[in-house]
């Protein structure tokens, strides 16, 4: 049952961390190449003794910021703003924030922290207030190697988590991507579902082609196969293939997912942990509206960031493409011990309101931000 409060609370205290969480492996992506991960973590308190905790994963080609130039924005603009507000209404104060142009890794951050913070205001998850389900579909993200060395992948995060869809990193080479595909396949079986983000990678002229040539090897959805953008040449490209197209990094927030969907977007990856969890739940009614799919999609969150996103997840419609919400899996370190476990393809919600209570907040210390 949610706990009375009163509309406003002062805010108590205002904390910002910078942490490192080294990976497994060195990891390919599409515009860089990493050994670790680097977060900015906000924690929010009020009077009542309540917090909300948030990250954001920090590449600058991702978000356009760095961790200084982030911590720089919350401190100078932000703090003084949401100190004046009220948390108990985080789409509200979104409306405030957005008073300020650009700077979505700052909204972000505060964004989700206000929602970890009614959550642990009201005693109630967030998704058990979206009426949301117990168990959480996932998929797992094979990033750019060799075909043999994607394959053993694929076939080892399977027997080990039991994914039934795996999302293949493109991006390489039309003729390798192709063959990356096969040697997933191969490695996995019919059983399990593929699909592959290129990344943007290749000329609008050949989007169709590519789409058309994965959907051919089995594939059932593409991502980004070339740069999206929400005029006609995008309506023409997803009508002229079978499968959908993933519309991620040519959307920007909410106003670009109307565009995308008027022009017959049929799929649309939509991020917590890159638009915030308001503007989220935003674009997901507008993708229910449209008839379209809406997938909860990766944006390298640690554990922490996973139970955000998982949040919303939850309450999404069953979809041919589960939530990338399992990156976590490729760190070596994390920053809460209540890490998400993935039996049978499959994450359970925990019943805890915040995830800021599973922090271990004493650890963080030598990584706080001081002034």
């Amino acid at each position: 049952m949610n706990r009375h409060f009163p509309d406003a609370e002062p805010i108590t205290g205002w904390r910002v961390f910078v942490r490192r969480l080294a990976y497994e492996r060195a990891v390919q992506w599409s515009d860089l190449t990493e050994t670790a991960a680097t977060f900015v973590v906000l924690r929010i308190e009020t009077a009542s003794g309540c917090a909300g905790a948030a990250e954001v994963a920090v590449k600058p080609t991702w978000v356009g910021a760095t961790a200084a130039s982030l911590v720089c924005a919350l401190a100078e603009m932000f703090e003084p703003l949401v100190r004046g507000h009220n948390l108990s209404d985080p789409r509200q104060l979104r409306t405030v924030l957005d008073a300020i142009p650009g700077n979505q890794p700052a909204k972000t951050l505060i964004d989700n922290a206000c929602w970890d913070w009614l959550g642990a205001r009201t005693g109630v998850p967030l998704w058990r207030r979206m009426q949301g389900r117990a168990q959480v579909p996932v998929s797992w993200a094979v990033t750019r190697q060799p075909p043999a060395a994607m394959a053993r992948e694929a076939a080892d995060m399977i027997a080990r988590h039991g994914f039934r869809t795996l999302k293949i990193k493109g991006g390489q080479g039309m003729a390798l991507d192709l063959a990356c595909l096969d040697a997933v396949r191969q490695a996995v079986g019919d059983g399990v579902a593929l699909y592959v983000d290129a990344n943007g990678a290749y000329p609008a002229a050949d989007a169709a082609g590519y789409a058309s040539a994965l959907s051919r090897a089995g594939a059932v959805m593409v991502e980004d196969p070339c740069a999206f953008v929400p005029d006609q040449g995008y309506t023409a490209l997803q009508q002229s293939v079978n499968v959908p197209l993933l519309v991620d990094f040519g959307m920007t927030g909410v106003r670009d997912a109307h565009l995308f969907l008027e022009r017959g977007a049929r799929a649309l990856s939509l991020k917590p942990g890159r638009f915030g969890l308001s503007d989220a739940l935003h674009m997901r009614q507008l993708a229910q509206a449209a008839n379209a799919t809406a997938v909860a999609g990766l944006m390298g969150e640690s554990a922490l960031g996973t139970w955000a996103g998982l949040q919303f997840a939850a309450a999404l419609p069953p979809a041919a493409v589960p939530a990338e919400l399992t990156w976590f899996l490729a760190m070596r370190e994390q920053m809460l011990d209540d890490v998400p476990v993935v039996e049978q393809g499959a994450i359970a919600m925990p019943d805890w309101p915040s995830v800021c209570e599973r922090i271990d907040w004493a650890a963080m210390a030598d990584v706080e931000v001081t002034r």
